[in-house]
């Protein structure tokens, strides 16, 4: 599984699903908070499936065979 979704958009994804989760901690009755999960493991595996089914590009190195998110050297 390639990666494609920029390091910004990880870092943006990870915090998000962090504070949700921190959330669902303090409320536990409050089970709408447990939807961080889902922005912490694509954050985390910079893999969206959701890009991938809507044909959303997350870097600009993107191509149809090969999306890296890491600089080319």
């Amino acid at each position: 599984m390639t990666q494609n979704i920029r390091i910004f958009d990880r870092l943006v994804r990870v915090m998000v699903g962090t504070a949700l989760l921190t959330g669902f901690y303090f409320q536990p009755h409050n089970y709408w908070l447990l939807f961080g999960i889902l922005p912490l493991v694509t954050g985390f595996i910079g893999y969206c499936g959701l890009y991938k089914m809507c044909g959303i590009k997350g870097c600009s190195s993107c191509s149809s065979e090969n999306c890296s998110t890491e600089p080319k050297k």
